[in-house]
């Protein structure tokens, strides 16, 4: 027996920790969040990553499946998955090994990872909501902690998986006025009056945006009873003129009815004749900046956003509606929906790398599409941490930074500590397409 009886224990504890700081690429296991709004069962996307990446993962057929957070949010802190690390969160081990982040990020974020990457799967509609900026961030949290619950911005990138659909910013004016014409009881909400003063304000932006402030505005402030009945008396309608096979199309009714199915006597099922309704196809994105009206409708998509809870909601939502905050801070500034599809541009250094990359520092978005002709690909190093998450394909990855082979399939997320780098031997047949997030200033 060893005279010091304790000594293996001390040797393991400083094996571990000197692994610790040597392993710095590792494989996360991610929160998921089953909120109502989520799809079902492996109709989600969100459900196929989690057994993509853990086969012994079970999938309840009747549950909601609604976000997979990657990053180190502490309300879903995801588990680093590495036998030679003791047990423990990406929180934990950023707070212990800041050096992780890179300089830039470790300095300018006070030694905090600035991004949260998720996936959503969107069953029905999410609140009609839009996110402060900083200083409206600021004076919410110290009015109204309960409902804004930090002092940051939350901007936001949506990348299409799937099919998915949305509704993004204010329509053009000629297409609101399009709806006041075409819905009466979109008029009556809005007031002959209100929508006299956007019609003559066309050509003059500042006027413009001053009077469709007003029109939403008196829209959102209508009182229940009377939106509740203009609804009824719309879906009714709308429902009658289908059924008698006339055109229904400048009512929007496919979208009306179906939202009304989703929230039955909502606000929020007038807003579809005030925002654009966005159509994105995989790979396509959209960038929701602050002050920016929005809702998710429909579909998968990749989410980066920094680091906030701060959501200003009313409509489409059993959640806190303040309608004064929402109606007071938008960006009232009409667009055409192709205007707000975010484009990616090619990465001038890797031809299998699309950039999206918003004007906003916390975060960028790369999307990695490897084709099937190429077997050797190494996800270059940045000077920032990321995390890299496999949509499709099957490689074997090394790594320095790793100390042994990691495998990669539909589903792995991978944490990537600054200016390290991941050499990929591809096995599927078909290439690989990854998504990585990343804060690159």
């Amino acid at each position: 027996m060893s005279p010091w009886p304790y000594k293996d224990v001390r040797t393991t504890v400083i094996t571990d920790v000197a692994a610790m700081e040597e392993v710095r690429v590792f494989p996360l296991s991610c929160a998921v969040q089953n909120y109502a709004w989520g799809k079902v069962g492996l109709d989600s996307e969100v459900a196929k990553l989690v057994v993509g990446g853990d086969t012994s993962a079970v999938i309840e057929a009747d549950k909601h499946y609604a976000e997979l957070w990657m990053g180190a949010h502490p309300k879903g802190d995801a588990l680093i998955k590495d036998n030679r690390i003791a047990q423990r969160t990406l929180g934990q081990w950023i707070a212990d090994y800041p050096a992780c982040l890179g300089s830039k990020v470790k300095d300018t974020f006070q030694g905090q990872l600035p991004f949260l990457f998720k996936v959503l799967s969107v069953n029905t509609a999410l609140s009609i909501q839009a996110h402060p900026n900083r200083e409206l961030a600021g004076r919410l949290h110290a009015q109204f902690p309960e409902h804004y619950p930090d002092n940051n911005h939350k901007p936001e990138m949506a990348v299409a998986l799937t099919h998915f659909e949305g509704l993004c910013g204010f329509r053009p004016v000629e297409e609101i006025i399009g709806f006041l014409k075409s819905v009466p009881e979109f008029h009556a909400l809005v007031g002959s009056e209100t929508a006299e003063e956007l019609v003559s304000s066309r050509g003059e932006a500042g006027r413009t945006s001053l009077a469709l402030k007003k029109c939403f505005t008196r829209m959102m402030n209508c009182e229940k009873k009377v939106f509740v009945d203009q609804l009824n008396m719309l879906v009714k309608r709308v429902t009658e003129e289908a059924a008698a096979g006339k055109d229904t199309s400048d009512s929007n009714s496919e979208l009306l009815l179906r939202l009304h199915s989703q929230y039955p006597g909502d606000i929020g099922c007038f807003s579809i004749y005030f925002l654009n309704r966005i159509v994105l196809e995989p790979g396509d994105a959209m960038f929701l900046g602050a002050n920016e009206p929005h809702a998710y409708l429909n579909g998968d998509c990749i989410e980066c956003m920094a680091c906030s809870d701060n959501t200003v909601r009313a409509g489409l939502t059993p959640k806190f509606i303040d309608v004064n905050t929402l109606c007071e801070m938008l960006n009232y500034s009409p667009a055409p929906a192709s205007a707000k599809i975010f484009p990616s541009i090619q990465d001038p250094s890797d031809p299998f790398v699309y950039l999206y990359d918003p004007p906003v520092p916390d975060f960028t978005v790369m999307r990695i599409q490897v084709p099937a002709s190429v077997r050797q690909y190494t996800v270059a190093p940045v000077d920032c941490a990321g995390i890299l998450l496999v949509i499709g394909g099957e490689a074997t990855g090394t790594s320095a930074a790793a100390l042994s082979d990691i495998t990669l399939s539909r589903g792995t997320v991978l944490f990537i500590s600054a200016n390290e780098s991941v050499s990929l031997h591809i096995t599927s047949p078909s290439g690989m397409t990854m998504y990585r997030a990343c804060s690159l200033l």
